[in-house]
């Protein structure tokens, strides 16, 4: 389909429900196509009198929407949902022209992403509060959950339709307002869906959207506005170290999403052909291109050979291309230079010692592809193994026992998500509760679900998004002692 020139070319942000030129004055930023390398479309370069301008809009619209009724919230919500299924194939071409990612990749993302929607507009009815005797009997204790206030949400490039809507919704069902900043890489799925969010019923200012490309500036100004209360980040941990000083001076409550190194344990007893099913999802969705990816595959000696053979076959069937044409299975990744750190981590891995099975070279094609790529017998103190990939590589390591793949595992400062593959239940279950990871998926490639909490531990973030916990971080707890 062709999508649209209002939707590449966006050459206005979006503050209070209308499009208003920057005021910066400085040219738009080009959107590129990964598939090619050329450009696809614009958008707006803001200021910081731009990002402030975004915040007047959230924080006049707070005091309407903090007023509006759980359950006035919870239809408008349920619309987002609505409005975001009927525009779910031109959504999802959006996303794979300026994101890269295959066709099939960017239909399920729109259904995830619009769950969120559904999912917090059930939630929004049912945020609780508290009433109990004190001990002393003095007094009675209530407790209620109101809106933290204006929040300000930064997403990333990899998932640029559910990443935005993992924070809108929770933050609107709590009755927040927000400024939403975008990644430049991938902004007009943003824009998009404040589009659609609008037409479905938010009122204006309750959302408004921000790009530029001096993002440390314009944050850290809409950091230091007191009326800015809650920072909900997607990123880098390297970033999110620095917005957590910067939210430091003002005290703002953050919540953080930020790196992973996965680990794909497959223990000896595994079915080694599901293993391997699982171990493609969840590798290879979004072309590796995910925090959640596996990123270290430890294989049972038992089991490694006919593991890094099935995968090799398995990634060599892949058909690289542009993923708006039919029949392809694995796109571009997000811009040259991720092509060229990932093949540098492949060459790094073959000078430590491993071996490239399958792939482990950059296309020499326009756009940025790579090839997929399985490289064996990778040490574990390598940078192949301790570095987030974020690309079609998998490396594989052996073990030998549970202790040895345990300590692998837990040797990363990072602890978001993790899998294990096994025949034995309990003995899954007793490995997932000894690896420091905020998720364990057991048997399953695909752990993310709205209706669950995600989050990590260690370096891998503060907080958790979806589930009933997702909307208790734009809440904040007052205590009222009451007599009568």
């Amino acid at each position: 389909m062709t999508l649209p020139a209002d939707l590449l070319e966006r050459p206005h942000l979006y503050v209070k429900g209308a499009w208003v030129p920057a005021a910066s004055g400085r040219p738009l930023i080009v959107v590129d196509d990964p598939a090619t390398g050329e450009r696809l479309g614009a958008v707006p370069d803001a200021g910081v009198a731009d990002a402030i301008r975004a915040v007047d809009a959230a924080a006049d619209a707070l005091p309407a929407w903090a007023a509006t009724s759980p359950r006035e919230r919870a239809e408008i919500l349920r619309s987002c949902f609505a409005v975001m299924l009927r525009n779910k194939e031109t959504l999802a071409q959006l996303m794979t022209a300026e994101n890269g990612k295959t066709l099939p990749d960017a239909r399920a993302e729109v259904d995830y992403a619009a769950e969120f929607f559904r999912w917090f507009s059930e939630e929004a009815v049912r945020i609780g509060g508290e009433l109990r005797r004190a001990p002393s009997g003095a007094n009675q204790i209530l407790v209620w959950r109101q809106p933290i206030g204006v929040s300000l949400l930064i997403t990333p490039w990899n998932f640029p339709a559910a990443m935005a809507t993992r924070k809108l919704a929770p933050a609107l069902a709590a009755g927040c307002t927000a400024v939403l900043k975008p990644s430049e890489l991938t902004p007009l799925t943003a824009y998009y869906v404040a589009e659609l969010m609008s037409e479905a019923g938010v009122p204006p200012g309750v959302v408004n959207v921000v790009t530029s490309t001096e993002n440390p500036v314009i944050v850290s100004a809409m950091l230091h506005d007191p009326r800015v209360r809650k920072l909900s980040f997607t990123g880098s941990t390297a970033v999110g170290r620095a917005l957590l000083a910067e939210a430091a001076d003002q005290v703002v409550s953050c919540s953080m999403e930020l790196g992973g190194n996965a680990p794909f344990i497959i223990l000896p007893d595994a079915d080694v052909e599901a293993a391997v099913d699982g171990l493609m999802i969840a590798k290879m969705r979004n072309g590796g291109q995910a925090c959640t990816a596996a990123n270290r595959v430890f294989a049972h000696v038992d089991v490694r050979e006919r593991v890094v053979a099935e995968l090799a076959r398995r990634m060599g069937e892949l058909v690289v291309g542009d993923s708006r044409v039919a029949g392809t299975t694995c796109g571009p990744v997000i811009s040259a230079a991720a092509r060229d750190r990932i093949v540098s981590l492949v060459d790094g891995a073959v000078r430590s010692g491993a071996a490239v099975v399958s792939g482990g070279r950059a296309i020499d094609r326009p756009g940025y592809f790579v090839e997929p790529t399985v490289v064996d017998a990778a040490p574990v103190g390598s940078d192949m193994m301790r570095t987030e990939i974020f690309g079609p590589v998998a490396a594989v390591a052996g073990f030998r026992d549970v202790d040895e793949v345990v300590a692998a595992a837990n040797d990363t400062p990072y602890g978001l998500a993790a899998y294990v593959y096994t025949g034995d239940l309990g003995a899954g279950l007793a490995l997932a509760e000894r690896i420091e990871a905020g998720m364990v998926a057991i048997n399953r490639g695909l752990l993310s679900d709205p209706a669950a909490p995600f989050g990590g531990v260690k370096q891998s973030g503060l907080g958790r998004e979806g589930g009933h916990h997702g909307i208790e971080e734009f809440l904040e707890t007052k205590y009222v002692a009451v007599s009568w």
